[in-house]
């Protein structure tokens, strides 16, 4: 029987990828895959879910797909200067605490927590208070 149960979950979870790889991150999407894989198939598609949502988040970023063109090229307008760093910058790098100027994220993107600047010509999204990098915008 738990065989089985899982089984249903486990496709339930397969079947939300499309629904949940939307969702903004890691966490909004464990939260959102959780939620409809408990819905389809109760704890156990809840666990299921949860990890299938979070992987969707996480490939998705914490922009989302959808927002992430849209955002550059909100940054491209501002003409923002970009801040030169010696090395390659990739999530989880943390940025100097001098020379780096930080700018509020927009609204319409929902992302609250972060700041973001530009290295090397590249936009990214930072941690304020940690100044580590969680999203390099290609």
């Amino acid at each position: 029987m738990s065989h089985r149960l899982l089984s249903t979950a486990l496709i339930c979870g397969v079947l939300a990828i499309p629904t949940v790889a939307s969702a903004q991150g890691v966490i909004d999407g464990t939260e959102r895959g959780a939620r409809e894989g408990g819905h389809a198939a109760g704890p156990v598609g809840a666990v299921v879910g949860g990890v299938v949502g979070g992987v969707a988040g996480g490939v998705a970023g914490v922009l989302g797909v959808d927002e992430r063109p849209r955002f550059r090229e909100y940054v491209v307008r501002r003409h923002v200067p970009s801040y030169r760093y010696r090395e390659a910058v990739r999530v989880g790098t943390v940025l100097p605490a001098d020379g780096v100027t930080y700018y509020e994220v927009p609204e319409e993107y929902g992302v609250t927590e972060y700041r973001y600047t530009v290295v090397n010509d590249h936009p990214v999204l930072v941690e304020p208070r940690t100044r580590r990098v969680v999203e390099v915008i290609d």
